[in-house]
């Protein structure tokens, strides 16, 4: 069964692109336009990874980010952080509020999937190895 990943941006064409690439990658890709949609997927369909834009109408992408880690059911999806706001002051809350990884736009689509592997991929092979030393 393939992994789940939320893309969550208000921006059609980001949305369509990154949904395309992520779904020819074998994942099985849920959308959202806003924050609160986000949260709906992700109570839903417990994606692992969750693709966020910062400004998103609604709830922004770094308060979806602050429910997300501090919901106990929630808190071990991986959150990456998209935005074109390049201001320190928006790193630093998105740190602050738990983002693990940050990038910002203009990005690239094939890079966006290449940390997904990455993440997924890290998190098999340490579920794989804590289950060996059981």
């Amino acid at each position: 069964m393939p992994e789940t990943v939320l893309v969550a941006d208000d921006e059609p064409f980001i949305l369509r692109s990154l949904s395309y690439v992520l779904a020819q990658a074998g994942y099985d890709v849920r959308q959202a336009r806003n924050g609160d949609e986000a949260l709906s997927v992700l109570r839903d369909a417990r994606p692992r990874v969750a693709i966020l834009d910062v400004m998103m109408p609604k709830r922004d992408g770094i308060a979806v980010c602050e429910v997300i880690k501090g919901d106990p059911d929630l808190r071990g999806t991986y959150v990456i952080l998209l935005t074109a706001a390049g201001q320190e002051s928006v790193r630093t809350r998105a740190e602050a509020a738990g983002a693990d990884e940050y990038m910002t736009k203009p990005f690239s689509p094939s890079r966006v999937v290449q940390r997904v592997t990455e993440v997924l991929g890290a998190r098999a092979r340490a579920v794989q190895a804590a289950g060996e030393r059981a």
